[in-house]
């Protein structure tokens, strides 16, 4: 065998897997009493926490977390079952002032406030992985390269809502938690080596502070196929029943997706059925599973079909405060399309630079604004605009000089 067959990847053993924990898998803790000791433990333990939760996202309705881990030196690993312990106030008050370790926290953020957790300072190590420039920044990609170990990803797609939960979907759980503080080191001295720690401490920061997101308005229109129906009887037919299968979600737990598929939703939205024998020809009506509740949902119809002209919903939803799709922008404002064209040149030149990607070193929706909106004032007006916009101080202080310079390049009209 050549010496280059050795150094070739395809050819290099698989990284070992991981099976379980150093210290194994400790026991659910689903009772008041086991919560207080996992609590005495966690306050005398040392250095940051390693933190992550399971939901049960396309099983229940919303994204309530039914399962969080923890881990920290001189604790080992907490499995917090939090349908039966839904208060862990008291676990977040004993780690005031200390670090979490979180893999793409803003997943997890938002549940775990939903538990009166609220975390001082963050470590997202999925978020350095991309400021470092990695390919793949997932968590069993970022702890095969850096810890040499593979990870099982059977179990990440599972309804943690169930019990009792099965033993090796605890072990998947505490495996999740089980490297992330040897992982946080490592990234750490990299971000510092590569003179990235400040921007990563800011956006870890940005990430922490960030508030809940604003709902969007008209969410029916977002339903999977809505770009299909064209007419407004036939949005006005999505719209009603949408609301109903909401409705319906919420008060069964069930993700809407089980309740009625997004298929039958725009097929019914197509066909028009004046009649629910009508709608039970519809091809996508005739399961098992949507004909045994076709008397639930043809009211919506019926309401939808009866509604007069005046009452039926645009074909063009609710406009944002931001610009138009760019597609859009050579026609109605040229020189704004030319200053796009030419920003994201200059943003490319800095993401080969830096090694970072294009997302991560600007928001695109700030970039598009800028290109819309500016109306000169060079770097200083680029960077309270940007500020103005979310982007943290790292941010500005790449792009905006480079950006000024491109956008004054472009001659007004």
């Amino acid at each position: 065998m050549t010496e280059d067959a050795f150094n070739d990847p395809e050819e290099a053993p698989p990284p070992p897997l991981l099976a379980t924990p150093e210290d194994g898998v400790p026991p659910l803790t689903d009772a008041l009493p086991a919560l207080k000791k996992v609590i005495e433990r966690f306050a005398s333990g040392t250095g940051p926490v390693a933190v992550d939760a399971e939901r049960a996202s396309g099983f229940r309705y919303g994204q309530r977390t039914y399962l969080a881990q923890f881990k920290r030196a001189g604790a080992g690993i907490a499995l917090i079952d939090t349908a039966a312990l839904p208060d862990l106030s008291e676990l977040s008050r004993v780690l005031v002032g200390i670090e979490w370790v979180l893999h793409a926290a803003s997943q997890d953020l938002p549940g775990l406030r939903d538990l009166q957790m609220e975390p001082s300072r963050v470590f997202d190590t999925e978020l350095a992985a991309r400021l470092l420039g990695w390919p793949k920044v997932g968590l069993a990609s970022v702890v095969e390269r850096e810890l040499g170990f593979a990870l099982a990803k059977e179990h990440s797609a599972q309804d943690w809502s169930e019990r009792p939960l099965p033993a090796e979907w605890l072990t998947y759980a505490a495996l999740d938690v089980e490297l992330l503080l040897d992982l946080r080191v490592r990234l750490g001295r990299q971000l510092e080596a590569a003179g990235k720690e400040e921007w990563a401490e800011q956006e870890f920061e940005a990430m922490r502070l960030a508030p809940l997101p604003v709902p969007r308005p008209d969410p029916w229109r977002h339903t999977s196929g809505t770009h299909a129906v064209k007419d407004r009887r036939g949005l006005a037919i999505i719209r009603e029943l949408w609301e109903a299968r909401e409705e319906a979600a919420q008060a069964r737990d069930i993700a809407p997706g089980r309740v009625l598929r997004a298929q039958a939703i725009i097929a019914a939205a197509q066909a028009k059925p004046q009649s629910l024998s009508a709608l039970l020809e519809v091809k996508e009506w005739q399961s098992k599973g949507t004909k045994r509740r076709v008397d639930q949902w043809y009211p919506a119809i019926e309401r939808a079909m009866g509604l007069p002209d005046s009452s039926l919903p645009h074909t063009r939803g609710p406009g944002g405060d931001g610009p138009p799709p760019s597609r859009v922008w050579p026609e109605k404002r040229p020189e704004a399309a030319a200053r796009l064209s030419a920003a994201k040149v200059a943003i490319l030149h800095l993401v080969e630079r830096h090694a970072v990607p294009a997302e991560n070193l600007l928001q695109p929706d700030a970039l598009r604004r800028l290109c819309w909106e500016y109306v000169g004032g060079g770097f200083e007006a680029v960077g309270v605009f940007l500020a103005a916009r979310g982007a943290r101080p790292w941010q500005i202080d790449l792009v905006a000089e480079p950006l000024a310079k491109a956008l004054d390049g472009i001659a007004s009209p």
